[in-house]
């Protein structure tokens, strides 16, 4: 049996997919779909090696699921695979793309039965239907229905990848270069998803909990001179601002550490810090509508949120409706699902003392559910 380095592709950006959530972030029970598939194959085969290839957005948090080795994806799939490859260890590698999610055991047999008899095990399935290519109808027998996971030489396709050409899999860039491929049975069970309806067609997938997750944030800044007021993205009439890298949005702040908190993905100086120029003076809602983008593309949906705003100046209560107009518009809820509420501190401490204001926020969010779109 050779060792074997399996390498999972999940950068992609699932443009032809139905929904802003991400094919391999759909929540299969209480895992991501890439994280599913990866156990799957754990199951099947006792690899040396696992590398999730990842998009750079996103590796961060796959970092915090498990015990693999995480790579940062190319601008292609064969980008992917030479970063994986400057890691894997193994002389063979399994390489496979986590839409095929329902791969079962038996065709990791196959392949692995046969890793002596060709430079790349391939699987294909063959075509059943008449084949019209050009205007022309050829010979069904003949053509193939290439699958993943394949089984290469690791050296060989470091080798072949080494071109400006771009294959669409690892057995055409090895049979271009003149190397040997051999065809195994694959299986209609390795479907890939693609599109929405995709999903009807791979019964090993449980749809994702009902379970609710919920974050809680809390942040203060000082009152500075010379810089407008903003909060909950709302410019407040005011001869003072807030002492703080970016716009000073405290509101947003909280708001925006309540919701990372929910999913388990740090806080704001982790994706925003304040050592970053990009940042500064920057709007506040630009930093949560990056924040809400990959929280929808990760498979999460906003339930609910409720902020505190706690300040004996300014007086908030005339901004607060706008304040729930503009952020329940990014939050992609309905407004009355965004409270907002005001309250002072009885004069007691920095806020009392007119010093700055604390907000504190609480936010729900739930798993995307997918399964509505097999139903």
């Amino acid at each position: 049996m050779p060792q074997l380095t399996l390498i999972l592709l999940a950068a992609g950006n699932s443009s032809r997919f139905c929904q802003q959530t991400k094919k391999q972030w759909l929540w299969i029970d209480d895992h991501p779909l890439w994280y599913f598939v990866a156990k799957r194959f754990e199951s099947f085969y006792p690899f040396s090696q696992i590398i999730i290839v990842g998009h750079p957005d996103e590796l961060n948090y796959m970092n915090r699921f498990g015990d693999f080795t995480y790579v940062r994806g190319g601008k292609s799939r064969q980008a992917s695979i030479q970063n994986a490859l400057e890691v894997a260890q193994s002389d063979y590698l399994l390489i496979s793309d986590v839409a095929r999610a329902c791969i079962e055991r038996s065709l990791i047999e196959r392949l692995i039965a046969h890793y002596t008899k060709g430079d790349c095990i391939v699987p294909y399935i063959d075509v059943s239907d008449t084949v019209v290519y050009q205007e022309e109808t050829i010979e069904r027998s003949q053509v193939k229905l290439i699958q993943t996971p394949q089984l290469s030489k690791r050296e060989i396709l470091a080798q072949v990848l080494r071109t400006d050409i771009e294959y669409t899999d690892e057995s055409s860039a090895i049979h271009a270069g003149g190397y040997k491929r051999f065809f195994v049975k694959g299986s209609l069970e390795a479907k890939k998803i693609t599109r929405c309806d995709d999903l009807a067609m791979l019964a090993c997938l449980k749809r994702a909990t009902k379970e609710q997750f919920f974050g809680y944030g809390y942040d203060v800044h000082p009152f500075v001179t010379g810089k407008r007021m903003v909060l909950c993205g709302v410019e407040i009439a005011s001869d003072l601002g807030f002492l703080a890298h970016s716009d000073g949005d405290v509101a947003l702040h909280a708001l925006i550490d309540a919701l990372l908190g929910a999913i388990g993905a740090g806080d704001i100086g982790e994706l925003f810090p304040d050592s970053d120029e990009r940042f500064k003076d920057i709007s506040s809602l630009r930093l949560l509508e990056e924040v809400v983008g990959f929280i929808r593309r990760i498979g999460y949906e906003i339930v609910n949120v409720d902020i505190t705003i706690m300040a004996e100046y300014p007086r908030i209560s005339p901004y607060k409706d706008q304040m729930q107009e503009i952020v329940s518009e990014v939050l992609k809820i309905r407004k009355q699902r965004c409270n907002i509420k005001a309250t002072t501190t009885e004069k007691l401490g920095f806020v009392g003392r007119k010093e700055g204001v604390a907000v504190s926020a609480v936010a729900s969010l739930k798993y995307f559910d997918w399964g509505n779109e097999k139903e």
